[in-house]
């Protein structure tokens, strides 16, 4: 195993990133299609094709799924992810084309590079096209670029995010995860704080919550986490959608405070229907426990960009 998601059989990931712009993207692939879920907790979504994933929704399965950079701009991206899989012959039959089923979640990171450069369908097509079986990039990479965390202070105090992954199994079940970390709140690792806000003059790591109770002031939408959960386990749409549920337990395992109105949390998941589970709450409980592990796995791989320290730089 790579600890990774592409551990499930029929997944695929393509990277794709421009240092200049400071934000990328990140497509998770499933060409023979994979049973969809999604749950949006945050206030503050960018979103695409989410409403056809609700269990009494008509299509039952998915081509792919974009995190992207750019905020809402970066949708645009899809298209690329779209065109792509268009072209090798891969999509939902319809009486005139086959249609691939693409939905997608961004992070504001505007701040990250030049703010009028962003993911688009050029970008999203390139990270299609080089989608792999073994493909293992994490920290600053993909749509994990341009992410930074714990910034209620102020941009000047935020840290860096990034994109992380896990797996775990219990016999011949897989449950992975992927993760973009672009949080208001700071990431924990059980009880060790990870990330803050960082007063680089005092280094000093102040706590996310502190600073809201003692100012009660409101956080401009600049943040997200967006991830997903894949495995190899059959299952239908409800139980997908029960299964992206289950990946904001995680979420509120490892960032402090999450779901705010300035986020906009997004969790996909992604069936491959390749082996019998016997025991549905053992495999939610195994997506908890990656999707907690690739947020660390984020924050923990992340290296410095521009002005945001990362945590590897401040505990080298």
């Amino acid at each position: 195993m790579r600890n990774y998601i592409t551990d499930i059989e029929g997944i695929e990931v393509g990277h794709f990133q421009d240092e200049t712009m400071g934000k990328g993207l990140t497509v998770i692939l499933a060409r023979d299609g994979a049973s969809p879920g999604v749950d949006v907790r945050g206030s503050a979504p960018g979103t695409r094709e989410t409403d056809l994933i609700q269990s009494e929704k008509l299509v039952d399965r998915i081509h792919a799924v974009v995190l992207s950079g750019g905020s809402a701009f970066g949708l645009d991206a899809s298209s690329g992810v779209m065109a792509y899989l268009e072209e090798i012959g891969i999509g939902m039959q319809t009486p005139f084309a086959k249609v691939p089923i693409v939905s997608q979640a961004v992070i504001y990171d505007l701040n990250s590079g030049q703010s009028n450069l962003r993911p688009n369908k050029e970008m999203g097509y390139q990270a299609a096209k080089t989608a792999k079986v073994d493909e293992d990039r994490r920290g600053s990479v993909g749509a994990g670029l341009g992410a930074t965390v714990s910034k209620a202070m102020g941009f000047d105090k935020a840290m860096k995010g990034g994109l992380g992954s896990a797996t775990k199994s219990y016999k011949d079940i897989y449950v992975s995860a992927l993760v973009v970390v672009n949080a208001l709140g700071d990431v924990y690792d059980g009880e060790k704080q990870l990330t803050g806000p960082y007063d680089k003059k005092t280094k000093q790591m102040h706590r996310t919550v502190d600073f809201l109770l003692e100012n009660k002031v409101g956080f401009s939408n600049t943040n997200t986490t967006i991830g997903v959960i894949a495995t190899n386990a059959k299952l239908n749409k409800a139980q997908a959608n029960k299964l992206a549920s289950m990946g904001h337990d995680a979420f509120a395992r490892a960032i402090y405070p999450v779901h705010t109105m300035s986020d906009g949390d997004t969790v996909f998941a992604m069936a491959t229907n390749k082996v019998d589970v016997e025991l549905f709450d053992a495999l939610l409980v195994l997506a908890v426990d990656a999707m907690e592990e690739a947020i660390i796995d984020a924050i923990k791989s992340a290296e410095s960009r521009q002005r945001y320290l990362s945590y590897s730089e401040l505990n080298k």
